[in-house]
């Protein structure tokens, strides 16, 4: 009898220590559920706490951790309301950032905020070129890819389409202009011809003025480096009322269901791309959104998963949650050597690291980070022949 109280005093001490060591670890989901980008936000939002839950349920995290979002609106351009969001964040303890959500604003928290605080931010969607060479310290990654690699690979969908001549539209802000400048850099090098590379400023009523400019330039088609719910669509709108020209092209902040609920078969010519991959990993992101009850074909839905399943393995891998410490992880747990980790197997992952191995997480978006921590790129060219968002094939 002696020694059976001895053992369950044994295990209830095991049990105290266990449940000592779990806590409630708040991660900041800042984006933009307002602004030029507010109907994307709910998928990424989605995502993202869809991670939360997988990791949260499995118990795996750091001796039975969970993970507790602090939600904020960050607003996408308002490069004030996003500091003043993630500010709140870290007053409130967050351990990590999924954000920020469009290029301006994300450059803006992080400088002001999250590097001299200490806090990692991890960003699915913020693109701009100018974020591959800030001085991060180490404190922010990203899930999406450089539009230095979107310019490339839109330059060479364009010319694949056999079109050599185009007028380009930008979005008045780092986003639209990095991009803008990468893509014309690009399409002259492999003999294409920008007509004219003009910014367009958001929250206009009225763009007939910036659509007279380009249609004056001419081009065989429009390129529109904007936002689907802001400029972006009011200049597309423009320009088809005014017949100045009925084939777009498309990338990233434009590629959504929004875009075709705007204007369905009258992109029946038009295409794009935006950052997706193919194959299992992709597979099984879908399968889980549709069981979760979003659209993980979403725009930066994938990649928000991915950022949230990253911070919980690193700090697995670091044994602890201060993202001064599991900020030095994510590199590791994100590229080979180590067993591949795909959507839905967060809690294999966690279990493995507790081991001391190594792991590759894939994710559902094919997850490969390069320096200075960002992902390596994969696209997928779509367009809408019949009113219909149409996937063509990956880049």
């Amino acid at each position: 009898m002696q020694k059976l109280l001895l053992a369950s005093a044994a295990a209830a001490a095991l049990l105290a220590a266990s449940a000592a060591g779990a806590e409630d670890i708040k991660i900041g989901v800042s984006l933009g559920f307002t602004g030029p980008l507010e109907s994307m936000s709910p998928a990424m939002e989605q995502a993202a706490l869809m991670a939360m839950k997988e990791v949260s349920d499995s118990g795996k995290l750091l001796d039975g951790s969970k993970m507790v979002e602090v939600k904020g609106d960050n607003t996408c351009t308002d490069a004030a309301a996003s500091v003043a969001t993630v500010e709140r964040m870290v007053a409130e303890g967050v351990k990590g950032i999924l954000g920020g959500m469009c290029s301006g604003e994300t450059i803006a928290s992080l400088e002001k905020v999250a590097v001299p605080q200490g806090v990692v931010m991890i960003s699915p969607s913020a693109t701009s070129p100018a974020l591959s060479t800030i001085d991060d310290k180490g404190f922010f990654f990203r899930t999406s890819p450089s539009d230095a690699r979107q310019g490339e690979v839109m330059a060479d969908i364009i010319l694949s389409r056999g079109i050599k001549n185009v007028a380009l539209t930008y979005t008045n802000n780092d986003y639209g202009k990095g991009l803008a400048d990468s893509f014309q850099e690009a399409f002259k090098k492999k003999g294409g011809t920008v007509t004219i590379n003009a910014a367009h400023d958001d929250g206009k009523a009225d763009y007939s003025a910036e659509v007279a400019a380009l249609d004056s330039a001419g081009g065989d088609a429009l390129v529109v480096a904007g936002y689907v719910d802001q400029g972006g669509a009011g200049i597309v709108r423009g320009a088809l009322d005014s017949g100045a020209f009925d084939t777009f092209v498309f990338p990233d902040g434009m590629v959504s269901q929004s875009l075709v609920d705007k204007f369905g078969t009258e992109l029946k010519t038009s295409f794009g791309q935006n950052p997706a991959s193919e194959g299992e990993g992709r597979d099984k992101l879908l399968e889980l959104a549709k069981t979760a009850g979003f659209d993980g074909s979403s725009a930066f839905a994938a990649e928000s998963y991915d950022a949230i399943a990253l911070m919980a393995l690193a700090m697995e891998a670091a044994k602890s949650s201060d993202p001064k410490v599991w900020k030095d992880k994510v590199m590791e747990i994100a590229n080979a050597p180590g067993e591949k980790i795909m959507p839905g197997e967060l809690a294999k992952g966690l279990e493995l690291l507790a081991e001391g191995k190594d792991i590759d997480y894939v994710g559902g978006t094919s997850v490969e980070l390069v320096e200075p921590g960002e992902s390596a790129g994969v696209y997928r060219e779509v367009d809408f022949p019949d009113g219909k968002l149409n996937v063509v094939k990956y880049h």
